[in-house]
């Protein structure tokens, strides 16, 4: 048997816990907290391809980055943080704005 070790930061630890709140549910949380890690280092390397659920209980398949260079020209600095609302904020380059989800919305990331 192999044992997996997850190193986490702080903001991972956040989101652990605001999900587990939501979901009633610490396993699903440390899952989807780590995708949104993951997905959150891909956006910001590139262009990330995504499945989140929306409000409605639809699926969104989505491609969004929040790399400077690619969403510079929407980028303008005022404004909070979508992390204080426990949502991650990204630029939806098939519809050219920012979009949100709600961590505990992530399905997967490819």
């Amino acid at each position: 048997m192999e044992t997996m070790i997850i190193t986490t930061d702080n903001q991972t630890i956040t989101r652990m816990a605001v999900i587990a709140k939501r979901t009633d549910s610490e396993f699903m949380a440390g899952a989807k907290a780590m995708m949104v890690e993951s997905l959150k280092r891909q956006m910001k390397n590139g262009i990330a391809h995504f499945v989140f659920m929306k409000k409605d209980g639809s699926l969104r398949e989505a491609w969004g980055t929040t790399n400077s260079s690619l969403a510079k020209k929407h980028i303008n600095g005022n404004g909070d943080s979508r992390e204080r609302y426990a949502t991650t904020a990204y630029f939806d380059v098939e519809k050219g704005n920012w979009r949100s989800f709600r961590w505990e919305n992530m399905v997967t990331v490819y």
